[in-house]
């Protein structure tokens, strides 16, 4: 939100106050509180009619400090973000000049005299600062609104990250975000899944704990300054230390929640109904069949919308004209060895039999006159669940509990977004204006923990498109309404990256598009991203989106890369078990491995699945492709091409249909099972070692998990010379190794879990 007219003047409607000093301190055990009045003080009637801003410094764990700006000390409101406190030491010094709070390496100094400034420093250095006039308490003139808001300093090259899931520039500089959910597709301004929080690439983080609109202007209306602003009398923030950019998320997800790792299986080819199609349970049947035929593993299904009957969603009844037998359908899919998840979402339509239930009994939200707020944009006559009244959540759960009993595995938690807040009540008096992107949170958390409760702790697992600050703790994400268009593919990827800055960890998105008519060669570039990304699954609207429905080069390309996902288990799932240690996502953009590289810091079209892999999409029918590659030695894990790069450079290549750049770093160490039929396997069971342009004298270490995540082992390689050493720690049987250099392989077998060899 923009309240200046250029740098020097207000807009007219606003009046402007800022503290000028610091008037007073007062310490209460950890926390430190500041006066600040919004003119300097020279003598005693400067103090009279005169406001301030009381500014409460605190610290929830060691490198995080949080700022609460407070004008008018008010009643808490509801909903809160749920925040994690480590206790952490402080030290909090006060001299003559200024007053320091120290948490870890990360401090904040405000001086005594002279201009009001936060000046944040790590280790003595000044990362960000709030400086004169930065802080504002603002009256809107012409409406009697009032806000806060809040201006961090920028450096010079310093570029930011994060704010959730949006679909411009990865990099936000420029840009004004406003941090509220809405159902917009993946083409606009508008996102399902908004944070607030944003990650610098100078190693820092800043988090604003407010579940209503945030409004940021990223250099963008002061151009030297990330601004972010709310309606109300306080604000409250935390500045994340890493001191890199991994450090941020780590701390940052500590202190929002750290991310639970999904189940193994989940990480296989999913398969949907799709959406506005015909579908039955001869079609379901039909198409599970049809890609176990074309020897296409398969590890979930999916049923969308109409597995119900229309006007009648969410009533979580099957239309049992389409699916006359459900528990049957169910078992017949689960002895094809194959999941089955069910679409539903948290409105109910008048014509369910669940709406008069939900209304009778108070679990819907409610106008101020009484009535059930309804409208009819989705559903005839839409109600929503009401998440904040216990007794609402149970009822909804019970719903789902009777399908989990009929043998569902999962749901996909659609929706979430278009929560009322004119004219809303909730059932514990939240405020509407936090409610709207809190809901989202309240509604996964019920859905996920159900699934938890009946499934098991390790079995539980959603799929979802709304988030707000948390929601990381109830994977996974999927990106929303896209276009069948390479455009559109390249959005989705924009946004994935940047949602995954943001504090999550796993993300799909609908492979080939959601909304029109896909073309052969778009299901087939976007089949390679889809199965070379976190989570992958077909899905559309009104287009059925098994392969042999394109040509048999889809189908070729599908087994492809279906197969190549699930011989990576061993590789992507280590490297899932450690996102959901220290906050990195598993795709993550190239600067969070190469920091020290600045041509990686704005890279939006490839991307790293994992620490040990890059892959760069292709966006076009022609199969033209421009990367870059960070210094070192690479292998294309599908080619074997090598490529040594001395200093960072740029490559401009053409791909058939059944290839793409997929490149593995040099001295690492990638397990894989060529032969797996499934995501969930036993990791530990002899897997291939490949060994990747291990340099003489270097060593490389991997970890072994299984397959519920629990660490296994360890391979570790070694070689001085020609000679390759191997040792393998809980693993079974013997491995075949296999060295990867210079676009040639050589191929050794571990026996008793070591080895040496000749290269």
């Amino acid at each position: 939100m923009k309240f200046t007219n250029g740098y020097w003047l207000d807009r007219p409607q606003y009046e402007i106050q800022s503290p000028k000093e610091v008037f007073d301190v007062k310490q209460d055990g950890d926390k430190l509180t500041l006066y600040a009045p919004f003119k300097y003080i020279n003598e005693r009637g400067d103090e009279l009619n005169l406001g301030m801003s009381t500014i409460e410094l605190t610290s929830p764990m060691e490198g995080v400090i949080g700022v609460k700006l407070i004008h008018f000390d008010q009643l808490d409101k509801n909903p809160s973000f749920e925040l994690e406190n480590e206790h952490p030491n402080v030290k909090i010094t006060t001299g003559d000049k200024e007053v320091t709070y120290q948490s870890g390496d990360l401090a904040v100094k405000a001086p005594f005299k002279g201009h009001f400034e936060l000046d944040f420093q790590r280790n003595g250095k000044t990362i960000t600062k709030s400086m004169e006039k930065a802080e504002g308490v603002i009256l809107d003139k012409s409406t009697g609104k009032h806000y806060m808001r809040e201006q961090l300093s920028m450096g010079v090259d310093e570029l930011i990250y994060g704010l959730g899931e949006r679909f411009g520039s990865l990099v936000k500089n420029g840009q004004t975000v406003d941090i509220v959910n809405k159902d917009g597709g993946t083409g606009s301004e508008q996102a399902y899944k908004n944070i607030p929080f944003y990650l610098s690439s100078e190693g820092y983080g800043v988090f604003v704990d407010q579940p209503e609109t945030v409004s940021f202007e990223v250099a963008s209306e002061n151009v030297d300054r990330t601004q972010f602003s709310i309606e109300g009398q306080s604000m409250q923030y935390y500045v994340i230390d890493g001191p890199t950019p991994k450090g941020v998320l780590d701390k940052y997800t500590r202190l929002t929640g750290k991310i639970s790792l999904p189940p193994a299986w989940t990480f296989g080819l999913w398969l949907s109904t799709s959406f506005t199609t015909d579908y039955s349970e001869e079609t379901v049947l039909k198409f599970i069949d049809g890609m176990a035929k074309r020897k296409i593993p398969l590890d979930v299904f999916h049923f969308d919308c109409f597995w119900q009957k229309g006007f009648e969603w969410s009533t979580l009844l099957w239309d049992h004209d389409k699916f006359p037998d459900p528990e049957g359908l169910i078992k017949k899919v689960h002895d094809r060895g194959v999941k089955v998840c069910v679409w539903l979402n948290p409105y109910i339509a008048q014509k369910s039999p669940l709406f008069k239930e939900g209304k009778d009994n108070g679990y819907l939200i409610k106008r101020q006159d009484g009535n059930v707020w309804q409208w009819d944009l989705w559903q005839a006559g839409n109600g929503f669940v009401d998440f904040t009244n216990p007794a609402a959540v149970k009822w909804y759960q019970s719903k789902l509990k009777d399908l989990l009993d009929m043998g569902v595995d999962c749901f996909k938690t659609d929706f979430g977004e278009r929560i009322p807040v004119e004219d809303a009540v909730f059932y514990d008096g939240s405020d509407p204006k936090r409610e709207h992107n809190y809901y989202t949170y309240q509604y996964n958390q019920a859905v996920y923990s159900i699934i938890q409760q009946e499934k098991g702790k390790d079995e539980a697992v959603v799929f979802a498109r709304s988030a707000t600050v948390g929601s990381q703790k109830y994977p996974v994400h999927w990106g929303g309404d896209c276009l069948s268009r390479y455009k559109s593919m390249a959005d989705s990827l924009r946004g994935g990256l940047s949602f995954l800055l943001s504090g999550f960890g796993f993300w799909a998105h609908d492979i080939s598009g959601f909304e029109e008519q896909a073309t052969p060669d778009l299901y087939k570039r976007w089949t390679q991203f889809g199965l070379l990304s976190s989570h992958s699954r077909y899905h559309g609207s009104g287009q059925y989106k098994v392969p042999w429905v394109f040509d048999e080069e889809a189908v070729d390309n599908t087994r492809k890369f279906v197969n190549l996902k699930l011989s990576l288990m061993p590789y992507i799932f280590d490297e899932a078990v450690n996102t959901h240690e220290t906050g990195t996502p598993l795709m993550r953009p190239l600067f969070l491995e190469y920091t020290n590289d600045r041509n990686t810091y704005h890279l939006e079209q490839q991307y790293m699945l994992g620490s040990k892999l890059i892959v760069a999409p292709i966006f076009n029918a022609e199969g033209d492709v421009n990367y870059y590659l960070p210094a070192g030695n690479w292998t294309n894990i599908l080619t074997e091409k090598s490529y040594h790069v001395e200093h960072g450079q740029w490559f401009k290549e053409n791909y058939d249909m059944l290839n793409l750049p997929v490149l593995a770093r040099d001295n690492s160490i990638i397990l894989r099972h060529p032969g797996a039929e499934h995501a969930e396997y036993d990791y530990t069971d002899a897997p291939d070692i490949n060994i990747y342009e291990l340099a003489d004298g270097n060593t490389a270490t991997t970890r072994v998990v299984d397959e519920k995540g629990k660490p296994a082992g360890t391979v570790k390689a070694e070689r001085q010379g020609n000679e390759l050493s191997v040792t393998a720690e809980g693993l079974k049987g013997n491995s075949v190794v296999n060295f990867h250099s210079d676009g040639q392989v050589k191929t050794f077998k571990l026996s008793n879990g070591s080895g040496k060899f000749t290269l």
